[in-house]
Formats: C-alpha cells, structure tokens, sequence
C-alpha cells in the first residue's frame, strides 16, 4: 500500500489531483485510515492513473473518462471514441476559422498603421459611391444608433460587413447645440431597397477636399481635427466648399478598435 505522497510521486499526478479525482469517484483510495483519514492506493491503481492521463491527452473530460473505466462492449467504445473524433474535427474547424480572423485583423491593423503615418494633411478627389444613407437630427450621442440601425439594414440584404462607415455633418439643428444634422452612410456593391428611413442613392463626387487621417476616440464629443484642418486650409490659401458637407470616414471598424482610438479620415470639401 503507497500513501498518497508516495503513489504521487510514482504516478506524476499531483495530490491535489488525486484528492480530486477521489471527490469525483474517478479513482478512490484503496483504504481510507478511520482514524486519521490518511488515503492508501495499492501499485495496482498506477495502471489506473496512466489510463486517466492518457485519455485526458486526447482531450476526454473526465466525466467520459469514466465511463472507459468501467466495463463497456468494444462497438460501443468505438462509438464513443468516434464522437470525440468528431468533436475534435469541429474543434480543428472552428481554430482554423479564428485563425483565418486573427489572419484577417492583423492585415488590417498593418493597414490602419500604414495610413496613420501617411502624410497627415492632403488635398485629394473623392470618387462617387452607391451608399445606403440615414439622415436625421438627432442628439450628438444618437450618432452610435443611427451607425447600428443602418449596419443592421445593409447586412440583412448582404451588404455592408467590414466596410467604411461615413457621416455627413450639415449644419446643427436649431439653438440646441447638442442636436446635429447628420447622415451616416455605408458603401454598397449592389442596389438594395430604400425605405422609409434608408437612402439608398450615389454620394456625389469630391473634385477637391482637404483629408486629415487621425485618431479620435468615439467616445468623446470633442476632436481637436476639424480645428488642425480649418486652420491648415486657411494657412495654404484653399477656401471650404458650403456646396457639400463635411464628411468623417471610419477607417478602423467597431471590432477593431484597440484602446479607446479608431483612425478616421476628416474631408472638408473645397
């Protein structure tokens, strides 16, 4: 008989793990002392914990290790040594398929990084885009619905996952400062319906608009980019455009915001 210590250090599996093992009925001490409830395992049970050990290797829980140690038909472990197999396939799958994702945001992150230190201010044409469309003027922290409402529609006709998300800043509805007129827009690669609410029609074309790629934290009102933009259009001689709003890309989706920045590119139309 091998106490506890003993059949630990032959059997490579921890005290706790027996004391464990033994809570669960998956292996109990051979004798338990009545009188100071010191736990006895024959040489025998070694073979016991090697079975453990090896099933556990091949990703069984111990509730179905238990069941293999106990006395089964050869057809019926062979079913259920199939189903782990079955699970482990789904495993593999679903590890290749958030491989594929991580894949996919660090291309991304490269992305966003090499348009973060691009030239920060320039002049550039806008091309004209199909896009689906919400206008409305709703309080400043409204802006985060109206993004889900619209990102809601396009998807459920196939559109929309992953792409720019755009706001059109026109002028502020009434004395409220709080209160903003604006659109949010998402780019299309296909017609879809309109509604009540979604505009779905061309962007029109920038012939010439003023771009700064920045940060900007969505969750702060205030971003100091649109005063740095005035100012540098003032500076080089340009004059803004009252034609056309001003317009914010959101270069870096919702699910890839690390930290509390996303890149965003301000246009002021000229």
């Amino acid at each position: 008989m091998l106490k506890i210590s003993a059949f630990s250090k032959l059997s490579g599996v921890s005290v706790k793990a027996l004391r464990f093992y033994d809570s669960v009925k998956l292996l109990e001490p051979a004798v338990i002392d009545p009188n100071n409830g010191y736990r006895y395992y024959t040489q025998e049970q070694l073979l016991t914990v090697k079975r453990i050990t090896a099933f556990k290797e091949h990703g069984f829980t111990l509730d179905q290790i238990k069941t293999f140690l106990e006395e089964h038909p050869l057809p019926e472990v062979k079913l259920k040594l199939a189903d782990k197999k079955k699970e482990l396939e789904r495993s593999i799958l679903e590890a290749q398929q958030q491989l594929k994702g991580i894949d996919n945001r660090i291309a991304r992150v490269e992305e966003a990084d090499k348009r973060q230190h691009e030239t920060p201010i320039t002049v550039r044409s806008v091309q004209p885009q199909l896009t689906a469309s919400i206008r409305d003027i709703v309080p400043r922290a409204h802006l985060c619905l109206l993004l889900d409402e619209l990102t809601k529609y396009v998807n459920s006709y196939g559109e929309g996952e992953g792409r720019d998300l755009t706001i059109l800043w026109y002028d502020h509805g009434g004395t409220d400062t709080d209160q903003a007129d604006l659109e949010v827009a998402i780019p299309l690669t296909k017609a879809i319906p309109s509604n009540e609410r979604v505009n779905v029609r061309l962007l029109p074309e920038l012939k010439a608009a003023a771009s700064l790629v920045h940060l900007c934290s969505p969750y702060d009102d205030s971003c100091l980019a649109a005063d740095q933009l005035a100012s540098w259009i003032s500076s080089q001689g340009y004059v803004r455009s009252d034609k056309e709003p001003i317009r914010e890309t959101y270069l870096t989706s919702d699910k890839d915001i690390y930290g509390k920045m996303r890149l965003a590119e301000l246009l002021f139309p000229l």
